[in-house]
């Protein structure tokens, strides 16, 4: 014999039974508990979206942390050189890779220096005495403002760097001399 566990009645068949499941217990037989495929395909969807959300994440935070600063190699340089040693605007990274191959595009390596005035705050003499540098050492030295740098004064030469948080006039000839 057939009986149902519900209600205790008892059929002749299978299919009886479960005829009478379906139209008295219709509430109780709809919930189904999902397969072990089911739940398998949903721990892998849930690991695979763990995964790509701290991937993403970590990609935003490095993005997010990571300094601006001038380039110190000449890789993807052009050989295109500024209008000046002293400029108003912001040099473009390409060239300024090109001077710190050579300056003028034919002569020793140059050496930049680079300031934010526009973050940080400058002493009203700053760039002015950022230029003499310019004057003194006249055949590589270029003098330009750097929009979003993460410092006040960067000078680069070819694969360094010097981060300076105000104006050192010996550690500006130290590092343009260093050779």
């Amino acid at each position: 014999m057939n009986k149902c566990d519900k209600c205790g009645k008892e059929f002749h068949s299978p299919e009886s039974l479960e005829q009478h499941k379906m139209a008295s217990h219709p509430i109780e037989e709809s919930r189904k508990v999902l397969s072990e495929e089911q739940k398998k395909k949903i721990k892998n969807y849930s690991i695979f979206v763990v995964i790509f959300i701290l991937v993403v994440g970590s990609i935003g935070y490095l993005v997010a942390t990571s300094k601006t600063l001038p380039p110190v190699s000449i890789q993807g340089h052009i050989e295109v050189n500024p209008t000046s040693h002293v400029l108003k605007e912001p040099m473009k990274l390409e060239i300024q890779k090109h001077m710190l191959e050579h300056a003028d595009g034919s002569g020793p390596p140059g050496i930049i220096i680079n300031y934010n005035c526009e973050d940080y705050e400058c002493e009203s003499d700053l760039v002015e005495n950022l230029e003499l540098f310019s004057e003194k050492y006249p055949s590589n030295v270029y003098i330009t403002p750097f929009k979003n740098m993460d410092a006040k004064i960067v000078l680069t030469r070819l694969n360094k760097i010097e981060i300076l948080e105000s104006l050192d006039e010996q550690k500006i000839d130290n590092f343009i001399n260093r050779r």
